[in-house]
């Protein structure tokens, strides 16, 4: 029985964490090589990053490491002050966005990243894509920045230096042909079998490349720098009050954006009930994992959405997969540090390329484009402007646009006159349905959002319209309340105006299916007792049988 366990749960993990090991080796040097960072604080990271969310970390299979959404955040930070200072920085960013991360989770703020839609999400997803793939084309080409600094900071920067490069002929060949052969074994074993560990395959086999150049006397391309042997020690990095206040912002970013993504994922691949973890739980690990990160000379880490599905792929069932990773990749450092050394640059390139070309989501901004225009447009401008400004100002100006587009369209919302339809239970809108029947002189108005100050002004042309547009003389108004689900100070103030407008003309005002916190509101704005309890019916049947009642109106329901 022992051994029929060990083989159902044991087993697999342990083989899904190894597979993970040769994901993760070259993917964190390569993340790490994006940030701007030598390659050993990608390995130190990812360590970090497995063991703190195998401790805290409540969903089954979610893997946490370095990740191509935050390489140009980090790349952009690291690059503000001297190269010596680059991986003190990187920790100092870690440990304040894990910072953040436990304190959201301690004030319960989960519920924030779903201010992140999913145009947002898609955009900035695709943005960074393209920026990181940009970054790493002149190491794919053997391009070796004139000033020394990490490209991926600039897009525009970075296209500069490929057309010079491209148009100087400064493209060294053997860079290109092991860059290109890594890139295309990644993605053609991704098509063909995606349960073949591409990464390792293409790493090694450049690997032996270089070996076989060198062998024959061949020039090589630039080689990774070696990763010092063992493993680093927990150490808080030094740093002061400027770096905090310099760091601070990006690390907000930071935070934001890992806390996105890790909800998002987290919801993908939900526990063995198909219920997602909570969003503050996750909250609170994902603030562990980058405490841990900090401390281990690593940068900040998010969820992957590449490595979580190789875990997924290869049959891993519980968080044992990632612990096992985290040693597989302890080992390599503490046994065979000289192994990293052998592999080219280029090829770490290539496997970030192949790694963020798998993020880029064309297919869903096509969906928007066909069946939403307006947030295909905001995912639009969320992609242009991390191209162009960066993560950060591009985030905020797609979550911006996207606040506007929810502004204009409740500014500007759907609205209904109401009538009863033969052989169809309740009240509908006359628009869609141009046989319903109204009642003679009552006029049933269904304004499809919360009344508020930006449509209030709104709201009252378009109700008096359809009084004046109405084919019988109007002696009363009923509002079919339902989808208001709230009235704020300004919207009151309209409708007492409107209220005194509508008095004038003799027409009396009266709301239907109000919900009763909003009913609340009118109490305390004084509006309730000026119409009275009279005015405010349950049901629209019971508003309609109301008025017949009162003005004795022929009509047969």
């Amino acid at each position: 029985m022992l051994r029929h366990d060990l083989r159902r749960w044991l087993l697999p993990d342990l083989i899904a964490g190894l597979t993970l090991t040769a994901f993760l080796v070259p993917t964190g040097m390569g993340y790490a090589t994006a940030s701007g960072l030598p390659v050993a604080h990608g390995l130190y990271a990812s360590i970090a990053a497995l063991v703190a969310y195998f401790v805290c970390g409540p969903s089954r299979i979610l893997v946490l490491g370095p990740d191509s959404a935050l390489a140009p955040l980090v790349a952009a930070a690291v690059a503000a002050g001297p190269v010596a200072e680059a991986p003190a920085r990187a920790a100092v960013l870690a440990i304040l966005s894990g910072l953040l991360c436990l304190l959201a989770a301690v004030l319960r703020l989960g519920i924030l990243t779903d201010l992140i839609s999913k145009p947002v999400r898609i955009g900035y997803l695709n943005g960074i894509a393209i920026t990181v793939i940009i970054g790493q084309l002149p190491t794919l080409l053997g391009m070796t920045p004139p000033d020394g600094r990490p490209r991926g900071l600039s897009f525009a920067g970075d296209v500069m230096a490929v057309a010079d490069g491209v148009w100087h002929h400064r493209i060294d060949t053997a860079s290109v042909a092991l860059g290109g052969g890594c890139l295309a074994v990644i993605l053609l074993l991704r098509m063909l079998s995606p349960r073949v560990p591409g990464v390792l395959i293409a790493v090694v086999g450049a690997a032996a490349a270089v070996a076989a150049m060198r062998a024959f006397g061949l020039a090589t391309p630039a080689m990774v720098a070696k990763v010092p042997p063992g493993l680093p020690g927990l150490v808080l990095p030094a740093f002061d009050g400027a770096m905090i206040v310099a760091a601070a912002p990006v690390a907000a970013a930071i935070a934001l954006v890992a806390a996105a993504d890790t909800s998002v994922l987290s919801r993908a691949f939900p526990g063995p009930d198909g219920v997602p973890s909570p969003p503050n739980r996750e909250l609170a690990a994902l603030g562990c994992a980058n405490l841990a990160a900090g401390m281990l000379q690593g940068f900040p880490v998010s969820s992957s959405s590449t490595r979580t599905p190789v875990v997924a792929a290869a049959g891993g069932r519980t968080q044992l997969a990632g612990l096992v990773a985290a040693g597989g990749v302890a080992a390599v450092i503490s046994w065979a540090p000289d192994a990293v050394s052998t592999i080219p640059k280029a090829a770490l390139a290539a496997v970030v390329i192949a790694a963020c070309g798998a993020l880029i989501d064309v297919a869903g901004v096509l969906a928007l484009a066909r069946i939403r225009p307006g947030e295909c447009a905001v995912s639009t401008v969320c992609l242009a402007g991390v191209v162009a400004f960066g993560v950060l100002p591009g985030i905020l100006l797609a979550v911006a646009v996207a606040l506007a587009d929810f502004i204009w369209r409740s500014w500007r919302p759907h609205d209904a006159v109401l009538g009863r339809v033969v052989g169809i239970k309740g009240y509908h809108d006359v628009a869609r349905h141009p046989d319903a029947r109204q009642v003679p002189g009552l006029v049933m108005f269904r304004w499809d959002s919360p009344l508020f100050f930006a449509n209030a002004g709104m709201f009252r042309r378009r109700l008096l319209d359809v009084v004046a547009q109405s084919s019988t003389p109007t002696k009363r108004v009923i509002i079919a309340a339902e989808p208001m689900t709230d009235i704020d100070t300004t919207a009151a103030e309209t409708l007492t105006q409107l209220t005194e407008e509508l008095r004038a003309r003799g027409i009396e005002l009266g709301f239907a299916e109000l919900k009763g916190p909003v009913k609340d509101r009118l109490r305390r704005y004084g509006i309730y007792d000026t119409l009275g309890a009279a005015s405010f019916a349950p049901t629209l049947g019971r508003a309609v049988a109301s008025y017949v009642k009162a003005y004795e109106i022929p009509w047969t329901d």
